[in-house]
């Protein structure tokens, strides 16, 4: 049985810099395309950063530059390193296997300006 559990959110300054981690069990990360998406009030859930079993990754416009997904196989943990977050960015933050229909809970993230 696959789970994620995400953690690392918390409130923030603008400018500031956060580490989400994503603790993943029943899978094996570095062998699976994991990615983090967020979710603002009011607005759908979007993908924000996606690393492939290769170490490619790919992030959505509004992050390139500020964020990074990155990998570590020994903890079998996915992280997204955020630098320079803006308030645009507070959302609930969310990792997941592209297409899978369950969600965890998530980690807030709150960016004061």
């Amino acid at each position: 049985q696959v789970q994620l559990v995400e953690s690392g959110g918390g409130l923030v300054q603008a400018g500031g810099s956060l580490r989400l981690s994503c603790a993943a069990s029943g899978i094996i990360v570095s062998r699976t395309t994991m990615a983090w998406y967020r979710q603002a009030p009011g607005k759908p859930r979007d993908p924000v950063a996606t690393i492939a079993p290769s170490g490619l990754s790919v992030y959505t416009d509004s992050v390139k530059g500020r964020f990074t997904i990155s990998r570590d196989n020994a903890k079998n943990t996915v992280y997204l390193q955020m630098n320079n977050l803006k308030p645009e960015d507070t959302a609930l933050y969310f990792c997941n296997i592209p297409g899978r229909i369950n969600w965890g809970q998530g980690t807030q993230v709150t960016v004061s300006s």
